[in-house]
């Protein structure tokens, strides 16, 4: 009596036709092979998560403020105290980011913004906060590597833009049009998307 036999090998060329003098079954010529497999699986999944990030996209589009074509203008401090207003950035692509220093999602998407910030001088992104001293701010900021500006957010703002859910998103064209709204965490490729309507 012999003991039991070791597992099939994934690729047929590794098959052996015996192992210790018993003749083993050959395996069927359509079982596909390990590469095969692998690059089905890939096929499978990419194409999920593909659908998955269309939805959430479009869901982010669709929980999304309902804002008026003109950006409502604003007159926001900086965490320096100055004065910021929209209408400062006529002429130029503006991302508001609303976010808070108490929200996960917020939290996850700011890496993407700084990134996308430092990528794309020729766009301005703002960073609204709707909690927090401007000192709690700046500790939050640089503890989350925020490296675009910082506004000191008030309720006007949010109410004028309809701000009931954060992260938000707003593209500002540079007539002061609104662009793009879009509720939910944003990510690099979702940022990019935006940033070219």
């Amino acid at each position: 009596m012999t003991g039991p036999r070791p597992p099939a090998p994934e690729t047929p060329d590794d098959v052996p036709t015996e192992v210790e003098g018993e003749t083993l079954p050959e395996l069927p010529a359509d079982r596909p092979s390990w590469g095969r497999r692998a690059w089905r699986l890939a096929r499978e999944w990419g194409l999920t998560l593909l659908a998955v990030v269309v939805v959430w996209q479009v869901v982010g589009w669709l929980r999304a403020p309902n804002l008026p074509d003109l950006a409502p203008d604003f007159t926001l401090r900086d965490l320096d105290g100055e004065v910021v207003h929209l209408s400062d950035y006529r002429g130029r692509t503006v991302l508001l980011n609303f976010w808070a220093t108490w929200c996960p999602p917020c939290r996850a998407e700011i890496p993407s913004f700084a990134k996308y910030a430092r990528e794309h001088p020729d766009v301005v992104v703002l960073g609204i906060a709707a909690d927090g001293t401007p000192r709690a701010l700046r500790k939050a900021a640089e503890a989350m590597g925020i490296t675009y500006r910082v506004l000191v957010g008030d309720q006007q703002t949010l109410a004028a833009y309809g701000v009931e859910t954060l992260p938000t998103t707003v593209v500002v064209g540079p007539e002061g049009d609104v662009r793009y709204a879009h509720t939910g965490l944003m990510l690099g490729p979702q940022i990019a998307f935006a940033a070219s309507r």
